[in-house]
């Protein structure tokens, strides 16, 4: 089955939506502790990393997604094939805001604070979302 980029986009808005809704911003300064080395693995391995049982959501050849919630929040994580279907799932996934932490065929998804957390086990670059707060409620 060959995923079209309308029905990762659909995923990635309804896990967003799911986990995060209008989430805030913001993030700490002193957040930036030591790193450690991206993780790689497979879903299963990733999720045995944060201590989630993962609640498959998707499971096709070029993504695999999965519900999380461990003692840091809920998120999405999902696996994918290729590094450009990552690449076009967070780019289309970002218009709807929300905070991700990218890995290496790896994306985990959630709160500003979770995906904090996620990181010091996982390793991995925060991207964050388009924020649309800022243009909501203009009066007139």
């Amino acid at each position: 089955m060959r995923w079209t980029r309308e029905t990762l986009t659909a995923g990635a808005a309804v896990a967003l939506l799911t986990l995060t809704g209008c989430a805030g911003s913001g993030g700490s300064d002193d957040a930036q502790e030591k790193i450690p080395a991206t993780a790689t693995g497979s879903l299963e391995d990733l999720a045995a990393d944060v201590k989630c049982k993962p609640n498959i959501q998707t499971d096709a050849d070029e993504i695999r997604q999965a519900i999380c919630n461990n003692s840091d929040g809920k998120f999405v994580l999902a696996t994918f094939a290729t590094d450009r279907g990552q690449r076009d799932w967070i780019n289309d996934a970002k218009d709807y805001g929300g905070f991700y932490l990218v890995g290496r065929k790896w994306v985990a998804v959630g709160d500003d604070g979770v995906v904090e957390a996620l990181r010091g086990t996982l390793g991995g670059d925060v991207e964050i979302g388009t924020d649309h707060h800022a243009h909501a409620g203009h009066g007139g």
